[in-house]
């Protein structure tokens, strides 16, 4: 009998998780993908700390962003996750009019968003010279940054099990049903698992199972947002995030650096029926393309490396659901969350941590550790620390990935750490390695032996992300042939 299972690793179960290791708790995280952060939208989003201006005042989106906000500077450090307050800038452009400006600061004063600023053009041009030639105006807000979202969410799964916490990868939840005054989690492979408690933070499934215990019915519809992804040669195009005007389908197309230096601009707002189409389009990319030169409109077309897509998991009613199910006694909810889930993923770990464990009545752990050591990133050590980390291990010193100067050493650790790399996509997001100019197409041999070394895996059956994503289907000629 578990205290605890969490359904889900994404960025909510993971920072839930962590949060309900700091009790006296036997917790289970189940995820149906091969790595946290694998899933949903917890690797493919904007990457943006939101200050809080724009959710609905009195809803739980805005009680949860401005709530969760401040809490990134502490976490951060205690995690040694890159954080920026980059600050945000919503700008209107001619045929907008300022109205809607003065609307979202209106709407930030009631949501309790501080250090808000109304800038004439001058100003914003002032601070961001590279602005559109049709801007006329923009609300500033000093607490928007941004953080990279699935190394924070490999950090909350990572802290967790140090604390305790047992994740359980490519576990796929089948169903949920009272018994007997605790609940049986049923799994594909059908095995049976008991716990006092369930927490819901499954996604784009979230309804599902909400609507397996609940007669509070809701849907969760899923809405793509493709994507670019340009150089770090313009790194330094913009200072702070460029958000346009939102319109009921969200926040529209932004420009925006990521804490690696990359610029991102998207995404798009499209409504589907398929949950996992995460294909982009031409015509994504095309919509990508035309919002973002009203901001920028020198994009660099040659120094795009990549495009992407992810699905937000927007509930039919369109706020977050948190908390306890009404009808199913200690059956909890975190779903529904899109953005600004990123955002409030940490109060909502706390809000849910406190209103489970005085269900359960846990005790706090007189040990608990919070700090979480990440791997060593070569790349922004100086050369007198590269020096001492390679003399320490010496596989510091062997480049794999020159785009993004990640070497053996920190691949060999992303393997080895808790809930480590097992997969070349699962590398990827731990390292960098094949993020780059060049998208892999330098460093995937090399790192494809290193997880055969480290795994004990022939080549065959080293994996894109898990599944049946296999790179290699066979050998040509024998083995002694190819020897």
């Amino acid at each position: 009998m578990r205290d605890v299972i969490i359904i889900g690793a994404g960025v909510i179960g993971s920072s839930i998780a962590r949060e309900l290791s700091r009790r006296e708790l036997d917790i289970l995280v189940l995820e149906r993908r091969d790595d946290v952060a694998d899933g949903g939208c917890s690797k493919a989003n904007t990457a943006i700390v939101h200050a809080g201006y724009d959710a609905k005042p009195g809803t739980n989106k805005a009680k949860f962003n401005v709530l969760g906000n401040p809490m990134f500077d502490q976490l951060c450090e205690d995690l040694e996750v890159p954080f920026i307050r980059n600050t945000s800038l919503v700008v209107a452009f001619e045929g907008d009019g300022m109205q809607g400006i003065y609307d979202l600061f209106d709407r930030g004063v009631k949501n309790g968003v501080p250090d808000m600023q109304i800038l004439d053009q001058h100003t914003l041009r002032k601070l961001e010279p590279n602005i559109g030639s049709t801007a006329i105006g923009a609300l500033r807000l000093g607490t928007g940054g941004i953080i990279c979202p699935y190394e924070l969410t490999m950090a909350f799964a990572e802290n967790a099990v140090e604390n305790g916490a047992e994740f359980e990868l490519g576990a796929r939840v089948e169903s949920v049903r009272p018994e007997n005054g605790h609940w049986v989690v049923v799994m594909a492979d059908g095995r049976e698992l008991e716990t006092r408690a369930v927490v819901n933070a499954a996604g784009l499934y979230s309804d599902v199972f909400n609507n397996m215990v609940s007669e509070n019915k809701f849907n969760i519809l899923p809405r793509k947002g493709e994507y670019y992804m340009v150089d770090k040669t313009y790194r330094d195009a913009f200072n702070a995030t460029i958000f346009q005007l939102p319109t009921d389908k969200g926040k529209g197309i932004l420009v925006s650096r990521t804490v690696d230096g990359t610029v991102l601009l998207g995404p798009t707002a499209d409504d589907l029926e398929d949950k996992e189409d995460t294909r982009t389009t031409a015509f994504g990319l095309a919509e990508v393309l035309e919002g973002a030169r009203k901001s920028w409109e020198q994009i660099p077309m040659r120094s795009f490396i990549g495009n992407f897509a992810g699905i937000r998991p927007r509930p039919s009613d369109g706020d977050f659901h948190i908390g306890e199910v009404a009808d199913a006694p200690m059956f909890f909810n975190a779903a529904g969350i899109e953005s600004p889930g990123l955002t409030s993923a940490p109060a909502i770990a706390v809000h849910l941590a406190e209103e489970i464990t005085g269900k359960l009545g846990a005790k706090m752990k007189e040990h608990f550790n919070p700090k979480r050591k990440a791997i060593p990133k070569f790349r922004e050590l100086s050369n007198e620390e590269r020096a001492a980390l390679i003399k320490e291990d010496p596989a510091y010193g062997k480049i794999v990935c020159r785009c993004e100067t990640v070497t053996e050493g920190e691949i060999r650790n992303a393997i080895r750490r808790p809930l480590g790399a097992r997969n070349v996509d699962a590398v990827k997001r731990r390292t960098r390695a094949g993020m780059g100019r060049c998208q892999s197409g330098f460093c995937t041999p090399r790192v494809v032996e290193i997880l055969c070394e480290e795994l004990g895996l022939d080549p065959t059956e080293v994996t894109k992300f898990g599944g049946n994503s296999k790179l290699l289907v066979g050998r040509i000629g024998s083995e002694k042939e190819g020897e």
